[in-house]
């Protein structure tokens, strides 16, 4: 790294923590295999690098004060790969989670993490250490850590729906009753102080959510980067902060 580059990023890093940091910070972790493609590489090793970018992440976020990180890990439709690949990701996948499992940081921090999605379609071993973390973090309310796996968008509101009607069904509910605030308590994110995210980024040149957060993101504040993820630095996310600082959040009013 330079001597511009420290440079600068002292600099940036100042200049954002003067300003309003986005409390949750949602991040769809897109071009891994992309990134591999482009280095001459077998995707495997795009899908670790873009581990160990998730890795650095969680100090990059306490550095900055973001208590409320959403990770969109393992797209329902990403199921449908290719059965080679598809196995490396569960096995690198489960491997991270009981690496994060033993991390200190994470009870230093007293940070919740919590996996989000149809959890059930994940391999016992995957499931295993999800709850395992659950049972570990379920008292921690300082920081959270959201991991979405086997996730989609529109498979979350379909899940909130069969919950509220299973209500009604049983007499526990009124129809007149479904509102605002009785849907957010049957999605996946629930267990969030702050369900909405502040800031939905996404890497990799795509600019679109692929149904990440669909109800969630709402008044989310949407950034896109030119970068695949297995490249991101603490600088990008900083560039990303600052972009959302320098927009006018209105909410709709």
């Amino acid at each position: 790294m330079s001597g511009l580059y420290k440079i600068y990023g002292r600099r940036l890093e100042n200049e954002i923590k003067n300003g309003d940091i986005p409390n949750h910070v949602a991040l769809i972790l897109d071009g891994n295999r992309r990134w591999a493609k482009r280095h001459l590489s077998i995707p495997e090793k795009g899908h670790k690098k873009g581990a160990d970018a998730v890795e650095n992440l969680l100090d990059w976020c306490k550095e900055l004060d973001i208590r409320i990180i959403t990770l969109y890990a393992l797209s329902a439709e990403n199921l449908e790969r290719d059965d080679e690949e598809l196995e490396y990701l569960y096995d690198l996948i489960r491997k991270r989670l009981e690496k994060l499992l033993d991390d200190p940081r994470i009870h230093k921090d007293r940070m919740r993490v919590k996996g989000i999605g149809r959890i059930e379609l994940l391999p016992e071993s995957i499931k295993k250490v999800l709850e395992q973390l659950d049972d570990a973090t379920r008292n921690y309310d300082s920081h959270f850590l959201n991991i979405a796996l086997a996730y989609g968008g529109q498979n979350e509101l379909v899940d909130a729906v069969k919950k509220i009607g299973t209500k009604i069904k049983e007499g526990s509910l009124d129809v007149d009753e479904i509102n605002k605030k009785e849907i957010e308590s049957n999605l996946y994110t629930s267990h969030l102080p702050q369900s909405s995210p502040d800031m939905v980024l996404r890497t990799s040149g795509e600019k679109r959510l692929s149904g990440f957060l669909m109800w969630q993101s709402a008044y989310s504040e949407l950034i896109f980067m030119d970068i695949f993820w297995p490249e991101f630095r603490k600088i990008d996310l900083m560039r990303a902060v600052r972009t959302y600082q320098e927009r006018k959040r209105r909410l709709g009013k």
